[in-house]
């Protein structure tokens, strides 16, 4: 054997311990800014953040994707695989995420409660139930393509499944940012995050935004593209 040759279980397992960090990590930063801007409690319509907060937390936001990317990065051989392992990251830090949530503040009261999940490049929200199922869907297919590599030396995404895959994603995507874009253009209010601090109309929305549905509809048509190109990718490689 390749000395040089890293068991997939002794890649997996730090990885999975560092995503699990920094879960927590992410999670003790979300207390610390509810105790300082909701005390009473985290609910909607939002408290709005002084001037540059919002900005704030946005990088925050880049600095770990950029953070998950050079786990990525630097795990991996291959595009693909470097890819792979990102998405594992991820998919293992969201769910931790919300269960150190769990245990420090008793948060969420259930999977359905409503979250602001994300403010790049627009303003993401929806029950938590459905981050945490587009992450147990990035770990399995991360996880298939790495056991791939590393028991058969390949693994390919082909076009067809690169398709469904993408179309999946970006239908999820779409239900991810409906509700808060939908209700923000019947008020005439349509706004990228950049500008959440310096447009003074978007941000008066932001405050009076309350979620109204979730497109559940629209997000299963999503996941069941992403896993029948999960299912088609496996099938392949494996036949």
């Amino acid at each position: 054997m390749n000395k040089t040759h890293i068991p997939l279980s002794e890649k997996l397992l730090p990885l999975t311990i560092f995503s699990i960090a920094m879960g927590l990590l992410e999670a003790v930063v979300v207390v610390y800014l509810r105790q300082m801007y909701y005390p009473e409690g985290f609910s909607f319509p939002l408290h709005i953040l002084p001037t540059g907060a919002l900005s704030i937390e946005m990088y925050r936001e880049i600095s770990t994707l950029v953070m998950l990317a050079c786990v990525g990065y630097v795990s991996g051989k291959i595009f693909l695989e470097r890819i792979a392992y990102f998405l594992f990251c991820f998919g293992i830090w969201d769910i931790f995420y919300y269960m150190w949530l769990k245990v420090l503040l008793d948060w969420p009261p259930s999977l359905l409660t409503w979250d602001i999940l994300f403010l790049i490049p627009f303003v993401w929200t929806g029950p938590v139930l459905a981050p945490v199922i587009c992450a147990l869907t990035m770990v399995i297919l991360s996880y298939l393509i790495v056991h791939l590599l590393a028991s058969r030396g390949v693994a390919k995404l082909g076009a067809f499944e690169s398709i469904l895959c993408a179309t999946g994603a970006v239908t999820i995507f779409l239900t991810f940012i409906w509700d808060f874009t939908k209700l923000g253009i019947e008020k005439g209010v349509f706004a990228v995050s950049l500008s959440i601090d310096s447009d003074t109309t978007f941000r008066g929305f932001l405050a009076e935004y309350i979620p109204t549905a979730f497109p559940w509809l629209l997000f299963w048509a999503g996941e069941c593209l992403v896993l029948c190109s999960i299912l088609l990718f496996f099938r392949r490689n494996v036949s």
